[in-house]
């Protein structure tokens, strides 16, 4: 088991076959005290977090959720939801990776599902509220002991095998100038904890600019125009941000680094890309 959170972070990865053995009740335990501690992003949203578990005689009801086809063998999931506002993608996202790494180093496996899933047949499950979304969802459970052919072919479907160069995602003081510096530097290995980050289609939609005070560092989001198309409340991207905010905050945190996140304003040129939010690094 993993003893650091940037060990977990490394670990992680998208599982679509699980295992039918049960997860072990003190496991169940943790992770339902952890989904009720965790309801507030750190943009000052709510979310909440439930266990959507389907009996062994109830398999038919998988094929309601809008996940048969792309999950197989899960019969539990992590249904979240989030209040409608602005930085609710965002604080969902990062609430959402929290639970998928608690998960991770109980050595289970899951898979952020945004788009193959009926928000209907969750939002029944746990409630809905009008003034709520439900922006994805995850199974959670043991996996397979031999990942199967249809999981390799699903990953690269989805893009899942590959991740942008550490050079096209991290800048220093301007989009022009990619970041350097020393591996072992722990901003540096956050950033890296952040280019491991999941994202939807793994289009890693995350800049991140150092700022000439080397304490800020400024997310930006370069932004798909086909998923606003297909998502109108639910930004999937936003979300995408919020799991790598999640990331950096966490690996610096197991390094002993705290920090802020505030709206910041930076006055960059960062050409196309859209200002989300920024952290400073408490000296």
């Amino acid at each position: 088991m993993a003893s650091s959170m940037i060990e977990i972070i490394k670990q992680r990865y998208s599982v679509r076959s699980y295992d039918k053995k049960p997860i072990e009740p003190s496991k169940r335990d943790q992770i339902v005290e952890f989904l009720r501690s965790n309801t507030t992003g750190p943009l000052g949203c709510k979310v909440r977090f439930e266990l959507v578990e389907i009996a062994e005689n109830q398999k038919d009801q998988l094929k309601e959720l809008g996940t048969y086809g792309m999950i197989k063998g899960a019969s539990v999931f992590i249904a979240g939801a989030v209040t409608k506002g602005p930085r609710a993608m965002e604080d969902f996202g990062y609430c959402m990776e929290r639970n998928i790494l608690k998960a991770t180093g109980l050595e289970l496996g899951t898979c952020w599902l945004g788009g193959s899933l009926k928000r209907s047949a969750f939002a029944a499950r746990i409630n809905l509220a009008a003034d709520e979304l439900i922006p994805a969802v995850t199974p959670l459970g043991y996996v397979v002991s031999k990942r199967p052919v249809r999981d390799s072919i699903i990953r690269f479907a989805v893009g899942s095998n590959g991740r942008k160069p550490f050079s096209t995602l991290f800048f220093d003081q301007t989009t022009d100038r990619p970041l350097t510096g020393n591996p072992d530097d722990p901003v540096i290995r956050a950033l890296e904890c952040v280019r491991l980050a999941p994202s939807a289609s793994n289009k890693q939609p995350w800049r991140i600019v150092k700022d000439v005070d080397n304490h800020s560092y400024h997310f930006y989001i370069k932004l798909d125009p086909m998923y606003n198309k297909f998502f109108k409340e639910i930004k999937i991207q936003f979300v995408d941000m919020g799991i790598a905010m999640c990331h950096f905050e966490l690996a610096l945190k197991d390094q002993v680094i705290s920090g802020e996140w505030k709206d910041a304003k930076p006055s960059i040129d960062a050409g196309g890309f859209k200002y989300v939010i920024s952290f400073t690094i408490k000296k």
